[in-house]
């Protein structure tokens, strides 16, 4: 007969043939770190919900789109290294959206930030 170890402990399993913890606590443990996300994604995560709040704060409700300079963006801690994705209009500007919120350079100086149009 295999000797089985408890999967977060090490220590050897007594009763069932499919056991693989020792205890729930052990259980609990080895599910925790697997479930966890590394601290790279959480630190994008992050920066993409920040970037969403900061449009969302931004944009008017009744019109949703707004001129706004760079440097505003910038002091309010936009980081223009993150997206959710890219959108390409007919005419050939490119949209950078986090989420449903998007922003497009205009010149040197300016973005224009748009929410996209919900069902």
């Amino acid at each position: 007969m295999r000797v089985k170890n408890c999967l977060t402990c090490k220590v050897e399993l007594r009763g069932r043939s499919d056991k693989k913890f020792c205890d729930d606590q052990c259980r609990t443990t080895y599910n925790n770190k697997k479930n966890t996300d590394p601290i790279w994604v959480k630190e994008i995560t992050a920066a993409l919900k920040k970037n969403r709040k900061i449009m969302e704060l931004l944009v008017p409700k009744d019109t949703g789109k707004i001129k706004i300079s760079q440097q505003k963006l910038l002091a309010k801690g936009f980081n223009f290294g993150y997206h959710t994705h890219t959108y390409t209009t007919k005419v050939g500007s490119n949209y950078s959206f986090c989420y449903e919120y998007g922003y497009l350079k205009i010149d040197n100086e300016n973005y224009m930030l748009v929410k996209r149009a919900t069902d």
